[in-house]
């Protein structure tokens, strides 16, 4: 009796230690999950050496589900303008619908470091407007970062952000912004003189107070040069493995666009998948196939009861 009460005491005990070690790991998931992205965290990471993750989004529900996957940092790009807008470039993407989408960014995903791109012509004119635009994002939108395409004749503008409290996310290399200068996309640093001029931009906004660099289209081996250069976070679009992050475009990821760039190749078919979807609705419609109908008239007493015709009023 004593033997068989010392093991089942035993098995209790190591039920109850394997119920404690997934109590405990439920919770460590949650924190993870609750555990807001900052700044120091996207530079920790860079320290230790683990690449850091980050994709293009536009709305609220994919937000969150992007969070639920535990990406740390989301951009709300001006290539909205192209997916959302349907425009074939991004100089269509203006101030008030940036902040609007990315409040609603911000509302999907509370706890993902948050960047933001500044559109063309909110910060180009005026120092002074291109401060009260990124305060925009910041104050009306929640971004924790803002992005502008630059080289090194902004780094006045960057210091003054900087010294304003302004995260800044200086975006170098191949810059949609001057697409219509360079007649198109292209990409930049593949001759000695374009790859010095580059390296000395990311040296020049780095002293200026940027907090990240992003690098688009380049060759890697100018990227490896920037980074191995750097003491902040640099994040690569396109522009080689040296880099401590990666970014592209959301809809190229899932293979909703009808062309993608080389670096930003699909890894899913949610294109077809959708056509299939609304297929599938349109037979369910044609077959008048839709369901058990959810709604029924409540009688007086406050049960359901089918729909009946009110009594005839009586002949006078």
């Amino acid at each position: 009796m004593t033997m068989r009460w010392v093991l089942a005491s035993r098995h209790v005990s190591r039920a109850n230690e394997r119920k404690t070690r997934i109590i405990n790991d439920m919770a460590a998931t949650e924190d993870a999950l609750n555990a807001r992205v900052t700044l120091r965290t996207i530079r920790k990471m860079m320290v230790e050496g683990r690449r850091f993750a980050c994709l293009t989004c536009y709305d609220a529900t994919t937000a969150r589900w992007m969070e639920r996957a535990g990406l740390p940092m989301l951009l709300v790009g001006d290539t909205l303008a192209e997916m959302v807008l349907g425009h074939d470039q991004t100089y269509y993407a203006g101030m008030d619908i940036m902040v609007a989408l990315t409040a609603a960014v911000r509302r999907g995903a509370p706890n993902v470091m948050l960047m933001a791109d500044m559109p063309f012509m909110s910060y180009q004119a005026d120092d002074a407007e291109a401060l009260r635009n990124a305060a925009r994002f910041m104050t009306q939108a929640g971004a924790d970062l803002v992005k502008v395409e630059v080289d090194r004749s902004f780094a006045p503008l960057v210091e003054k952000m900087a010294r304003a409290g302004i995260p800044v996310v200086a975006h170098i290399g191949s810059r949609p912004q001057q697409t219509k200068l360079a007649g198109g996309y292209r990409s930049v640093g593949r001759t000695p003189e374009e790859a010095m001029r580059l390296i000395a931009d990311a040296r020049a906004l780095e002293a200026a107070g940027a907090v990240m660099l992003l690098v688009e289209a380049t060759p890697a081996e100018v990227a490896h040069e920037i980074v191995q250069g750097s003491t902040i976070p640099v994040i690569g679009c396109g522009a080689g493995p040296a880099c401590h992050g990666q970014v592209i475009v959301l809809h190229d990821l899932l293979g909703l666009t009808d062309w993608q760039p080389k670096f930003a190749q699909p890894v899913a078919d949610f294109g077809h998948e959708l056509v299939k979807a609304v297929k599938t609705w349109m037979d369910k419609v044609d077959r008048n196939d839709l369901g058990e109908h959810p709604y029924q008239m409540v009688k007086p007493d406050g049960h359901d009861a089918a729909p009946h015709r009110p009594a005839a009023p009586a002949a006078r």
